[in-house]
């Protein structure tokens, strides 16, 4: 049975815990503590008995011009669990404790050719909008 669970500063050992194949990189104790105990942060993790087989995570911010809003960093299901609504969960999740906290308006992005998260995204009502990506090397 496939659990999902919005985490606190308590789950530093079930975030710790997650299989390897549901982050990108292996997970630092340090950073995730840090991010665990951010009150802007919120990380759901996805569980199948004692495994984690999926995370989403997210970030409330604002601006001088605009309120609340939240912001979809990454979701992330083991391919062992994958196509079981999983991710739709943990997205939902998320969604949920934004809008307890009175947010109006979520937004994600993906690469054009991710078939499978566009499908999803859709599949929570999201509205798809065409925008241009550029990434920074920050590096001296």
């Amino acid at each position: 049975m496939i659990t999902v669970k919005l985490l606190d500063e308590n789950d530093l050992d079930l975030l710790l815990s997650a299989d390897i194949s549901v982050f990108d990189e292996p997970i630092r104790p340090d950073l995730a503590k840090a991010y665990l105990a951010h009150p802007d942060y919120l990380i759901a993790l996805a569980s199948d008995g004692d495994k984690v087989v999926g995370m989403a995570t997210g970030l409330y911010y604002f601006h001088p011009d605009k309120p609340l809003e939240f912001f979809v960093n990454e979701v992330g299901v083991a391919e062992s669990h994958q196509r079981q609504g999983i991710a739709k969960r943990l997205m939902t999740t998320l969604f949920d404790a934004a809008r307890r906290r009175g947010v109006k308006y979520a937004w994600v992005g993906t690469e054009d050719d991710n078939i499978p998260a566009k499908a999803l995204y859709a599949a929570l009502d999201g509205k798809g909008q065409a925008m241009a990506y550029y990434e920074f090397d920050l590096k001296d």
